[in-house]
Formats: structure tokens, C-alpha cells, sequence
């Protein structure tokens, strides 16, 4: 029975990680969390949230901020999977925790021969720019905020390691804080489209991805080739498809077209003007670049190599998604 660790397990995807691995059976599971155990694990309380369904498994507490925490939490374990990471916040915070503590970390997984580990990125580290049917080995890291940049240093620190790499864009599910709450915002702010939203972004649930990275973990060597992976459905979602399932949920015309300001009088803005109306709401732009560029990333290889089917399209998961949602959109 191989054990697995994953670090972040209370988190987003930690808790998607570890539920998937609690449904494949047949794994030992050591769950590493800093704040507090994953609700549902050995020696938690029963609390809300995607890391319910892992009972009975070891958690251990650590902080990647303090490197003397990580002493021996790697003995015994067979493969790592990294999906903490330090999201916004100081510029100092970003790097003590992601990119020291990914280095700590890693060699804490050597020193006790972790045989296998694999690390959650962001397509982030790429910074601005279109990208089409982009491949990992076709781009340049460019990061443009402390957080994506220190970032590509665990990036770093992994591969200098022998591990893996997986890159996703925009990430959908039950506990996302991030993406259709940001989304909403935006909608919110705007009286009506940007130029059209023709652009094509990838997107990936978490159940999706918390399959490619456990896959990952117990993909036999000769199975991967290569170190760095794209993690996203395999078909591009268009902006305005995205928005509109976002629109939806979050109480608005089902058309983001229309804004908040439904109606003939809705405007087709430019980006510029758009980006005014952000900052006049004290709404970063930089999410509006993702939403009038392209931001489609190729994921084939991952889906290839790890001989694993993509779970349903955009629109039929979403669906799936919608209620929870509803419900965490009440108060954005």
C-alpha cells in the first residue's frame, strides 16, 4: 500500500486530492495541513469542505514558513504531492513560503527517498501574453506578480528534484474562492460586454485535477514524458460561454453582454474603457487580460500519458457546480 502525502490538504485542491485518493482505495494517506487538520481526518473535528471524505488517515501538522516543522515528515512516504501554496499577500510571504519552502521541502523529500513527487503550479508563471494551443516546451516563463513568481521558484526547486509539474489555468469546483467569484465581480462592474468576449480560455474542475495529479503520483516512470505538464479540459472554454454560466449563478442577465444593465443600452467596451471601469470599482485588471486574450493551453499530453478520460465539457460540469455556486455567490 503506497503512502501518499499531500500538503495543503485543507485546502482547495488539497481536499480534492485527498478525496479522490480516499475513492481510488488501496493508498495510505498522510495529510499535511499548517492551520488546522483536514476536516474529517484522524484526530479532526468533522467540519465542512472538500477534505470531508478522509477519515481515519495520519495528519500531520507543518508549516512550509518554518522549516523546522518539515523534519521527518516525509519518512515513509512514497510519493509527494505538493498542492500548498501562498496565494496574494506580501511579497516576502509569497517567497518564504513557496519558494523556501518548496526548497525545504524537497530536500526533506530526498533525505527520506520520496520516490515520486509532483508539484501544483499555475499557468500563471507564463504572465501576460495570448497563447493558443500553447505547449510547455514552446513558452517562457514570465511571471508578473510575487505570487506567480515565486511560484516558478518551487517550480524550480521541484525539477531540480526529479519531479513533476502541473500547470492549470483557470481551476472550477466546490470551494473555489478565486475564479467565478473573481468572475462575478467583474461582471458586476461592467454595463456590458468587452469586446465581444471572443477569446478562448482553458479551464479544468477540481475533480478533474486532483485526478491528473494523484494519476501523476502512480504513473509509472516510463509512463511520463515529460516534466512539465498542461493540466486543463482538453477543449477551450469561449469567454462568453464562461461568463455566462457565471452570470447564471450569480443572479444575472444569463447574457453577460447585457451587464448589470440589462437591456438595448448595453455597451460593447473596449478594453481600455473596461479596464477604467475596474478601477474606478477598485477591481484589479489583470484578470481582465485572461478574459480578452487567449489563454488556451495544451493538455493532451497529460490526458495521453497518464491514459486517463477527461470528465464531462464545460458546460455539462458547470451544471454540476451551479448550486454550490448559487450559494457561495450570496455574499460576493
Amino acid at each position: 500500500m503506497p503512502t501518499i502525502m499531500i500538503t495543503g490538504a485543507a485546502g482547495f485542491i488539497g481536499g480534492h486530492v485527498a478525496r479522490e485518493a480516499e475513492r481510488r482505495g488501496g493508498l495510505s494517506l498522510r495529510l499535511m495541513s499548517h492551520r488546522r487538520p483536514p476536516a474529517g481526518a484522524a484526530g479532526a473535528g468533522p467540519g465542512p469542505g472538500p477534505g470531508a471524505a478522509v477519515p481515519g488517515h495520519r495528519t500531520v501538522r507543518a508549516d512550509l514558513s518554518d522549516p523546522g516543522s518539515l523534519r521527518g515528515v516525509c519518512e515513509g512516504v512514497d510519493v509527494l504531492l505538493h498542492c500548498a501554496s501562498q496565494i496574494g499577500g506580501t511579497p516576502e510571504a509569497n517567497e518564504t513560503v513557496n519558494a523556501r519552502g518548496t526548497a525545504a521541502l524537497m530536500a526533506e523529500a530526498r533525505r527520506a527517498g520520496v520516490s515520486r513527487v509532483v508539484y501544483l503550479s499555475t499557468a500563471s508563471v507564463y504572465g501576460r501574453g495570448a497563447f493558443r494551443a500553447a505547449r510547455p516546451e514552446d513558452l517562457v516563463r514570465n511571471p508578473g506578480s510575487p505570487t506567480s513568481g515565486s511560484r516558478a521558484h518551487a517550480e524550480d526547486a521541484v525539477l531540480a528534484a526529479g519531479g513533476v509539474v502541473l500547470r492549470p489555468h483557470l481551476v472550477l469546483g466546490d470551494g473555489d474562492r478565486w475564479v467565478v467569484p473573481g468572475l462575478a465581480r467583474i461582471l458586476r462592474a461592467l454595463p456590458g460586454s468587452v469586446e465581444g468576449w471572443a477569446a478562448r480560455t482553458s479551464v479544468i474542475t477540481a475533480h478533474d485535477l486532483a485526478r491528473l495529479l494523484l494519476g501523476a503520483g502512480l504513473a509509472p516512470a516510463g509512463d511520463l514524458t515529460a516534466s512539465v505538464y498542461h493540466a486543463a479540459h482538453p477543449v477551450p472554454v469561449t469567454v462568453r460561454t464562461l461568463l455566462s454560466a457565471v452570470a447564471a449563478v450569480a443572479g444575472q442577465a444569463a447574457d453577460p453582454a447585457a451587464g448589470p444593465a440589462a437591456g438595448p443600452a448595453a455597451e460593447d467596451l473596449t478594453a481600455v474603457r473596461a479596464r477604467e471601469l475596474l478601477a474606478a470599482r477598485g477591481i484589479p485588471g489583470q484578470g481582465l487580460d485572461m478574459l480578452t486574450s487567449d489563454h488556451w493551453f495544451d493538455s493532451d499530453p497529460v490526458w495521453r500519458d497518464l491514459r486517463c478520460t477527461p470528465g464531462p465539457d464545460f458546460e455539462a460540469a458547470f451544471k454540476e457546480l451551479a448550486e454550490s455556486y448559487r450559494r457561495a455567490l450570496l455574499d460576493i
